[in-house]
């Protein structure tokens, strides 16, 4: 019988891949830097960053259930998406179970800016939002699945409810149904992944791609994976797709005005 996925969803602090990428982070952006343009100020990124960093000390200072409740209501959960509270998918963006570490901060708030610098806000904010919303649906599907299956029960195993979660490895399935998951992980792993996909030199494309997909992958080969580590492979996964698409679609265009240039110079 496979192994059940244990079920964790916090994504308030970083984990998994998310662990190693702050260190992999700064060696994506010098190779991903653009070379010979002036750097834009990365106001959305900022913005963002500062946003989510103030909003996680206010939600703090509240009472533990108030914060508690606060956090769930904006989760990408399976209560909330299945009752179509499909706004979650935006406002769970905004929201951290804790203040953002300074190592973490400054990671995200690293990427965040060189993809606004390079490809402007609002395709920054697309791949952000691509890669949270993406991984977020895949999560939901997945969890859904299996709440839907649920835990066997001490009526058909014969053992307690307590011996039955254990057994499976999961926690009880309506404790998933509500859980708090929240973060900005996802889109920073999506954000990372389209930087690293856009990297002008092809080895040093290759070798960053393929180090941040060893990352991801590790987390959810190991014994004690939970849905949030394949959340993270797969925010990553649609990052490198779109950063391809984007370096692809450049690099059409490019050929194209060239071609109208040397037309343009034949007809002269």
């Amino acid at each position: 019988m496979p192994r059940v996925l244990p079920i964790s969803l916090s994504r308030g602090l970083p984990t998994a891949v998310s662990r190693g990428l702050p260190a992999a982070v700064p060696r994506v952006l010098r190779a991903a830097a653009p070379r010979g343009l002036p750097a834009a100020v990365p106001w959305a990124a900022s913005l963002y960053v500062g946003a989510v960093q103030l909003g996680a000390y206010a939600t703090a200072r509240l009472p533990g259930r108030r914060r508690t409740e606060l956090l769930r209501t904006h989760s990408t959960n399976v209560d909330n998406l299945r009752a179509g509270r499909w706004q979650t998918l935006a406002t769970s963006a905004v929201f951290v179970e804790e203040p953002l570490p300074v190592p973490y901060g400054a990671a995200l708030l690293a990427a965040l800016g060189t993809a606004e610098a390079r490809w402007g806000a609002w395709r920054a904010a697309g791949v952000f939002a691509a890669g949270h919303a993406g991984a977020s649906l895949l999560v939901y599907g997945a969890l859904r699945r299996r709440t839907r299956e649920g835990a066997p029960s001490a009526t058909t195993t014969g053992a307690s409810p307590a011996r039955a979660a254990e057994e499976t490895d999961a926690e009880p399935p309506d404790t998933t149904a509500r859980a708090i998951d929240v973060g900005a992980s996802y889109g920073f792993n999506a954000t990372v992944g389209a930087l690293a996909a856009t990297v002008p030199h092809h080895g040093a494309r290759a070798a960053a791609t393929a180090g941040l997909l060893a990352l991801g992958v590790r987390p959810v080969l190991r014994r004690g994976r939970t849905f949030t580590d394949v959340g993270h492979l797969a925010a990553l996964v649609i990052g490198v797709a779109l950063g391809t698409g984007m370096r692809v679609g450049t690099g059409m265009r490019a050929g194209a005005e060239r071609r109208t240039g040397a037309n343009s110079q034949i007809r002269v």
